[in-house]
């Protein structure tokens, strides 16, 4: 079984049916589901969508998919290690790059050995991972 790695602009486009990519996001993860592969995220992508969904009608979802992800061993603690990575990583990236939740995002997922993500994010095809929208 094959995994990827699903960012915080992924699942908000999913959850939002008024959110631009919504339709290429559905579209994405249903060849996902399809294919049973993996899918895995961290504690701090998922921070950032529960910042998002905080005054918006699907405010429960993050928690509802925390809760799932924790069940199936899939939500990454970033560890102390990963932590200092992504600051190194993100202090020697130019302005108007990944921010650092990305940064930590792609340390996380080359440890974990992840090509893909579930995101249109350019920040993620810029490190040289595969977009999968």
């Amino acid at each position: 079984m094959t995994a990827a790695f699903l960012d915080t602009v992924g699942l908000l486009a999913i959850g939002d049916i008024a959110d631009q990519w919504h339709e290429d996001a559905e579209h994405a993860f249903e060849i996902l589901r399809q294919a049973k592969t993996r899918l895995l995220t961290t504690t701090f992508v998922l921070l950032e969508c529960g910042n998002a969904a905080a005054r918006r009608p699907y405010r429960a979802e993050p928690d509802i998919l925390r809760d799932l992800l924790e069940r199936r061993g899939e939500l990454i603690t970033p560890t102390d290690e990963d932590w200092r990575q992504a600051w190194h990583e993100y202090r020697k990236t130019p302005e108007n790059r990944a921010g650092i939740v990305d940064c930590v995002s792609f340390v996380v997922m080359r440890r974990l050995g992840l090509n893909e993500a579930f995101t249109n994010d350019r920040h993620f095809a810029a490190a040289g991972f595969v977009t999968l929208f």
